[in-house]
């Protein structure tokens, strides 16, 4: 599995909004430059966000965009399932399921089912809130 910027950055975003929100919506010329990422780059990234209900967006003065549910109500798994699409290690595990003619005597399937699953679970247990913590033991890096 390879995680590209949009999902290292979508997770940014994410943080970032729930990080300087309080209830108001933040510009995102604010989270590009706390950032360093591009406006630019950051723009092709909120649609995929707001269409799937992550963060709402209002244009104009006073405009931008906030979370719409708390930091801890969404996870790793399904900003990065969102952000680059299929997260599944090999084409027949994918959403679309590629059955191959050799799946039922396949000996590198299972692994790959396991792999995914480790993966799948250890995302799943991660929100945006624990990404929020600046304590000793929290070492996750983006």
């Amino acid at each position: 599995m390879f995680i590209s910027t949009k999902g290292r950055y979508s997770l940014r975003v994410m943080i970032d909004l729930a990080e300087h929100s309080n209830g108001n919506y933040v510009p995102m010329k604010e989270v590009a430059e706390r950032q360093g990422i591009s406006l630019k780059y950051l723009e092709r990234l909120t649609p995929v966000l707001t269409k799937n209900h992550l963060i709402s967006g209002v244009h104009g003065k006073g405009g931008g965009y906030k979370l719409t549910r708390e930091p801890d109500q969404y996870t790793v798994w399904e900003i990065l399932s969102l952000a680059e699409g299929e997260l599944a290690p090999v084409a027949c595990l994918g959403g679309e399921r590629n059955e191959c003619d050799r799946a039922m005597e396949c000996r590198t399937l299972p692994i790959w089912e396991k792999y995914y699953q480790i993966t799948k679970e250890y995302f799943s247990g991660i929100t945006v809130a624990d990404l929020m913590m600046r304590e000793p033991g929290n070492d996750y890096v983006i």
